[in-house]
């Protein structure tokens, strides 16, 4: 997994959580289901219910998986409107371009955070290169819902390279944490949200443990990338492609086992939260608006090609 690593004796570490601090207990592990998306690439979904979730709309898993020449795929031309996605690879590589005349690659701890906002349309394809020859893929795509008046904002992008993510390391140095956007315990990662979060990506170490505080007022999940362990003080077993639902307090606990599974010798997870949003909530595929007639509107304007087409033709929003 060449997502960005270092040596974590050297990295600023997470300080010692106060013995006063409240434990968030594991409210539920929930097991993600597999679905085909794009043009025919499994994903694994662990989301279910938006009102836990919230801000976060969806949790796409990738991977990971070993393609044969020929066999890699993707998501041709689709839109979206009243959300943003970020996409986060640790291996492999997408390809992106879109309605505005962007485009590039996303490789190897690279992350690209898309603010669809009023409208844009885009795809997702690996490169040439994957497609002839094969290799490893692995990513995430998570789906962060916009308040009811940044839906309506102009499309934009933060291509957060992978040195510019902020790393940290466990008290004891036995976990590696990638700060990708928002705060955690003081330290503050590159990505900009419209809504507070926290989203990162953490390696532990075989029989490594990772206690860190965690904002009051937001939710708290964590979903297992590869790997097994524990989540909460209370030591609730988890394994890849599980997601852990925190409750209320003021830190979160996730253990790795002393031994893993076959082809991982470390526990992978994300680390996510943020501060519920709590408006009505309408969607409707690629849309996600806060009433059924806007969700007509996006529909309408999509295919009346008021959200550009690709390459980039641009068309007025009315």
């Amino acid at each position: 997994m060449p997502a960005v690593s270092a040596d974590t004796t050297a990295l600023p570490r997470l300080r010692p959580v106060d013995p006063a601090s409240r434990p968030r207990r594991v409210a539920e592990v929930i097991d993600a289901i597999t679905a085909v998306e794009g043009a025919g690439f499994m994903v694994r979904r662990p989301f279910r219910d938006m009102r836990v979730t919230d801000p976060f709309l969806l949790l796409d898993h990738l991977g990971a998986v070993e393609y044969g020449p020929g066999e890699a795929t993707g998501a041709p031309d689709h839109p979206h409107r009243g959300f943003e996605t970020v996409t986060y690879i640790m291996d492999g590589a997408i390809q992106h371009r879109d309605s505005m005349g962007g485009g590039g690659l996303i490789s190897d701890g690279a992350t690209q955070w898309m603010t669809a906002g009023a409208g844009i349309v885009h795809s997702e394809m690996p490169p040439d290169s994957l497609v002839r020859s094969g290799g490893l893929f692995h990513g995430t795509q998570l789906w962060v819902n916009l308040p009811r008046d940044a839906k309506w904002s102009t499309p934009k992008y933060q291509d957060i390279e992978p040195g510019l993510v902020r790393l940290l390391a466990s008290p004891d140095a036995g976990v590696l944490v990638r700060l990708i956007a928002g705060t955690l315990d003081g330290f503050e990662g590159p990505g900009a949200t419209h809504t507070p979060i926290t989203y990162a990506h953490a390696s532990l170490a075989a029989g490594a443990r990772l206690q860190t505080a965690w904002r009051t007022d937001f939710n708290a999940l964590v979903y297992v990338l590869a790997g097994s362990g524990s989540v909460g003080d209370e030591q609730t077993p988890i394994h890849e492609g599980q997601l852990a639902v925190f409750g209320a307090g003021d830190h979160i606990t996730v253990s790795a086992s002393e031994t893993q599974p076959a082809g991982t010798s470390t526990l992978e997870v994300l680390l996510l939260g943020g501060r519920p949003i709590r408006e009505p909530i309408a969607h409707y595929g690629p849309f996600v608006m806060n009433t059924r007639e806007e969700i007509i509107q996006a529909i309408e304007d999509y295919q009346q090609g008021r959200m550009g087409s690709i390459p980039a033709v641009h068309a007025p929003l009315s």
